[in-house]
């Protein structure tokens, strides 16, 4: 059976976050540097040097937090905080609002220290956490529908835009690349904006083109609060 062009699209993305995944991995640890969970955990909770601790906006438990939109960091995966660290510290990712101070944060750590972190958040035991949806839309945010938002996930956007899974893995979680189950909404609608907008650049690349912006860039606002919605609320296993 001939594979229709946006399955195709999906295989090649899919397998072009994993190779970037493994080559920043093997990039940024050499096999000379190996990760100390226990130091990652006192650079979380306690901060070291100039890098203030991580817990003091991403929580005790890294699950993040809606009111200062920063995102959970628990279980996203030490390939993907590597890369994002290292990011920030280059600037070749810098964000607006509060999290504009994860520059600075990055650029006081070393390789090691980023490596220590990554590897404490990678260790913790999954916990749900969801968004309160009703609360934020009872403080101004635009909230969308969960259900629309499955659709998108699971599904995609027929003939314009592939099922978020397709990449992310099943209900948003896969190795090599950044689980979004679990993840904040207000986290989430800001990072596809910004994708869409051109704001976040640090995707990887099919050719010249971003992944996510790509996408992002056939998304509509109802599209992101919908994703947002479903995603920030689903359960670990889908029912």
């Amino acid at each position: 059976m001939r594979k229709s062009k946006y399955q195709l699209l999906s295989w090649l993305m899919a397998a072009a976050f994993t190779l970037q995944s493994q080559a920043t991995f093997a990039e940024d640890a050499p096999a000379n540097i190996r990760s100390d969970v226990d130091a990652g955990q006192e650079i979380f909770t306690q901060g070291k040097g100039e890098a203030s601790a991580c817990a003091g906006c991403h929580g005790d438990k890294a699950l993040g937090s809606d009111d200062m939109g920063a995102p959970r960091l628990a279980n996203l995966g030490q390939v993907y905080i590597v890369k994002q660290l290292n990011n920030f510290a280059k600037e070749e990712r810098v964000p607006a609002g509060m999290g504009a101070m994860m520059n600075g944060i990055a650029k006081a750590l070393s390789d090691q220290d980023r490596m220590d972190v990554a590897a404490y958040l990678d260790s913790l035991d999954y916990e749900m956490d969801s968004s309160n949806l009703k609360a934020l839309a009872s403080g101004g945010n635009k909230v969308g529908k969960p259900e629309m938002g499955k659709a998108i996930v699971t599904k995609g956007i027929k003939g314009s835009v592939p099922a978020c899974q397709d990449c992310h893995g099943f209900n948003g979680r896969a190795p090599h690349i950044p689980a979004i189950n679990q993840q904040r909404y207000t986290y989430l609608v800001t990072q596809l904006n910004s994708f869409r907008d051109g704001s976040r650049t640090n995707d990887p690349k099919v050719g010249k083109t971003g992944i996510m912006q790509g996408i992002a860039r056939k998304l509509s606002d109802d599209n992101i609060a919908d994703i947002a919605a479903f995603l920030s609320t689903a359960p670990r296993v889908m029912p």
